[in-house]
């Protein structure tokens, strides 16, 4: 009798474990990818994304997590109407083609209790390379109207746009773009 309860408290302590690790869905009205690109060299072109969905999922206890993020490449805005035109044309991201960018974040670096990493896979225009996200910023809180946790983080990196087939006005405006993330999720 003593070892099918010792056998009952291992499943449940596993059962346990594999439940330890919790999802947060993307808050679409507090997440904004937002980039900064070449003008010819004399200025810096700012743009955002305002239609992002997805979920992270983070182990705390284990240090693990994955990211699972869409942005609608249609959602682009840099406050310029005839640019966003042009930017969602056949030139540059081609929106009616390629209408969803993802970042697939496949391992979330910790140090000590905070997440400072995601490593992960950017597809933009079509073409998806590797990409690691820095987390500048990062807390969870109890929200005080949800009264559920929420989390935020402010993430970044670099890479070129060029590496995704974006290669318009090379070499006139440099390929190098600067991504920055404001995101905050809230815990299922």
């Amino acid at each position: 009798m003593k070892l099918k309860h010792l056998i009952v408290a291992l499943i449940a302590a596993g059962a346990g474990a594999a439940f330890a690790a919790d999802t947060y869905t993307i808050e679409p009205n507090h997440t904004y990818p937002s980039f900064e690109a070449d003008h010819m060299g004399i200025s810096v072109l700012r743009g955002k994304f305002t239609k992002t969905s997805g979920n992270v999922v983070l182990d705390r206890a284990a240090k693990t997590g994955s990211v699972d993020i869409a942005i609608d490449a249609s959602s682009l805005d840099f406050g310029h109407e005839k640019l966003n035109n042009h930017a969602k044309g056949p030139d540059m991201f081609d929106v009616a083609k390629f209408p969803v960018a993802t970042y697939k974040g496949k391992a979330i670096r910790f140090e000590g209790d905070k997440p400072v990493a995601v490593d992960g896979e950017l597809t933009l225009h079509g073409v998806t390379r590797p990409l690691t996200l820095a987390i500048n910023k990062f807390k969870c809180i109890e929200h005080p109207m949800l009264k559920k946790e929420v989390c935020g983080a402010d993430a970044s990196a670099e890479f070129k746009r060029t590496d995704f087939g974006i290669g318009y006005g090379t070499p006139r405006f440099a390929p190098e773009v600067k991504l920055a993330i404001q995101v905050e999720a809230i815990k299922n």
